[in-house]
């Protein structure tokens, strides 16, 4: 299983925006120079995590983005469905009209990967 470049990126900005919780708005270009990414490209993840309500958009002169969850709820999960989606990692595709033994074995590891990212918060790792 491999995450999208966008998650580890979302994942990252997220840890930024808590560790600049309290602080004026972030605006687009200067998260852009810090992260290292194309402006182009850090919009489309910004406007992913606002859809998720992670975090919020201000328009006008002194607007940005800032969080709009608390720091201490946002999970790695959080921001992994606000990427990726949900929905499961793997479907058995060669037992149709039985129980796929395959398919239980992983849908029980995707659980426990779900819960362990739910629990772990971006504020613990800042």
């Amino acid at each position: 299983m491999k995450y999208t470049k966008a998650t580890n990126y979302a994942l990252h900005i997220m840890a930024y925006f808590v560790k600049q919780e309290g602080k004026d708005n972030l605006s687009l270009q200067p998260l852009a120079s810090h992260m290292k990414i194309s402006p182009t490209y850090l919009s489309k993840i910004l406007t992913q995590l606002v859809k998720a309500d992670l975090i919020q958009s201000t328009p006008g002169v002194n607007g940005g983005y800032s969080l709009r969850k608390p720091k201490t709820e946002i999970s790695f999960y959080d921001v992994i469905q606000a990427i990726e989606g949900s929905g499961a990692l793997f479907t058995c595709e060669m037992d149709e009209n039985r129980a796929c033994h395959i398919e239980k074995v992983m849908r029980d590891a995707e659980e426990r990967m779900v819960n362990h990212l739910k629990e772990k918060r971006i504020y613990d790792i800042v």
